[in-house]
């Protein structure tokens, strides 16, 4: 495994984490405890120090399931969390330091740990990225020992230079892959500037970058990827990256040619994301252990060379861009 420097945090962390949304929610499984720990125990054999997770998957027992591991475990492992997603409705004016207050402690409570490594706000309202107070309560909470650092997940590029405004946020998390390339711009510049780390996140385009759909793939009524392809339930960019279903499996079927030899393309679209100096960390999510060994089995390949990355690329600008570049 190798590991970068996680910002200003200077954490150095696995280049491959490991995401908990899939052991957690949403993604068409019951939640299953033993499944969860099974993967995150395993992921940390494998060298993965950094463990996301959320208040809100599976309403909290994504959190207990992470917080068991690793305190039976002897090696640090770095915990990120994220709250502010229980507020409902999910507006600025219901956002408030109280609220915040209470999701931290609660999470403490759930995993069982003295502090949270990285908490992060999870993808709050834009205008709640120009309310000082909010990002103000972090310093308390830090200052008391409850939290270490202060992170956002963000939903749009402009969001997340707003946040890097305030000199304790400490990351961003954000939303970055091959059919999502615009983070790569700007923000990545300002992420140097700031010494924010960058936590990369629906690194596969919620399973599409695989390889392994086609058009008679079908998902369950409680996967998000049945039920939230226009942003019926929340931002319409978690789900497959925003990219429309049809116009991505015509993209992938072009990224089969450039990787003729591959029947699993997940290792290459996180190989393309690792080309990127300016990304800490992935965290790719995994629902059974064999996604999260095709995840880690990014360490044992060959670069991927000028000329592949050069073709990636070109499927992006000329398939995906125009319908999804301007819009996160």
């Amino acid at each position: 495994m190798q590991y970068r420097k996680l910002g200003k945090t200077n954490f150095d962390v696995s280049e491959i984490s490991l995401g908990t949304w899939q052991v957690g929610g949403k993604w068409g499984e019951p939640f299953n405890e033993a499944t969860a720990e099974r993967i995150i125990n395993e992921a940390i054999d494998a060298g993965v120090n950094f463990i996301d997770t959320a208040d809100v998957y599976s309403e909290g027992q994504s959190e207990t399931a992470v917080g068991k591991v690793v305190r039976e475990r002897s090696e640090y492992i770095y915990v990120a969390t994220k709250c502010g997603r229980q507020i409902n409705p999910h507006t600025n004016e219901n956002y408030s330091i109280n609220a915040l207050r209470k999701y931290v402690e609660d999470s403490l409570q759930r995993m069982k740990i003295e502090r949270i490594d990285l908490i992060q706000l999870h993808c709050p309202p834009t205008d709640v990225y120009y309310r000082p107070e909010i990002f103000g309560i972090f310093e308390r909470l830090k200052e008391e020992g409850k939290i270490q650092h202060l992170g956002v997940s963000v939903e749009k590029v402009e969001e997340a230079i707003k946040a890097m405004e305030y000199p304790n946020v400490a990351t961003v998390q954000i939303i970055f892959n091959l059919f999502r390339q615009r983070p790569a711009e700007l923000f990545f510049e300002q992420a140097r500037k700031h010494d924010v780390g960058v936590i990369a996140r629906v690194p596969l385009a919620s399973g599409l970058l695989t390889g392994k759909f086609n058009s008679e793939t079908t998902f369950g009524e409680e996967d998000h990827r049945h039920f939230n392809r226009n942003g019926e339930a929340f931002d319409r960019g978690e789900t497959f990256g925003g990219v429309d279903f049809e116009e991505g499996l015509r993209a992938v079927n072009q990224l089969k040619t450039v990787f003729p030899k591959e029947e699993n393309l997940a290792p290459v679209a996180l190989q393309w994301i690792l080309s990127h100096p300016e990304v800490s960390c992935i965290i790719p999510g995994a629902s059974k252990t064999e996604h999260l060994r095709s995840n880690l089995s990014v360490e044992e390949r060959e670069p991927l060379t000028d000329a592949q990355v050069e073709r990636m690329n070109r499927i992006y600008a000329e398939r995906i861009k125009p319908e999804v570049h301007q819009r996160w």
